[in-house]
């Protein structure tokens, strides 16, 4: 029996079926961020990976652990406030921060975070351009 040739010149390449698989199928639940809610929609389809914890340096007073530990905190929800639609540290009141702390999982933040948390808010710009 004779056999087949293709009609192009070089050998063809048999390439595997490529698909979608959903983010969460693809990621391990330890890469999966814990304080970063899983968003809708096509740019928040797949959620953040967390940063690997290291320990804090020893020998710092205690006011330095709790100034740390409080910038981490802000930051945190200032992220979950971004998500969520809040850009301005005017539409940021305490009462939207604390609400937003209990849904990404993490204690209520003091009054004190909370002005961090606006801080770190862009200000609003200026729409007269």
């Amino acid at each position: 029996m004779a056999t087949v040739r293709p009609l192009t010149s070089r050998p063809q390449t048999t390439r595997p079926a490529t698909r979608t698989v959903p983010a969460k199928a693809v990621r391990p639940e330890a890469l999966r961020s814990a304080f970063v809610p899983a968003r809708s929609g096509p740019a928040g389809s797949v959620p953040a990976r967390s940063v690997p914890k290291v320990p804090l340096p020893a020998g710092q007073p205690r006011e330095w652990y709790e100034t740390h530990n409080r910038q981490l905190k802000a930051m945190r929800l200032a992220i979950a406030l971004l998500d969520s639609g809040v850009y301005t540290p005017e539409r940021a009141t305490d009462q939207r921060i604390s609400g937003t702390a209990a849904r990404i999982g993490v204690r209520p933040p003091s009054r004190a975070t909370c002005r961090l948390v606006r801080s770190l808010l862009p200000a609003a710009r200026d729409s007269a351009r």
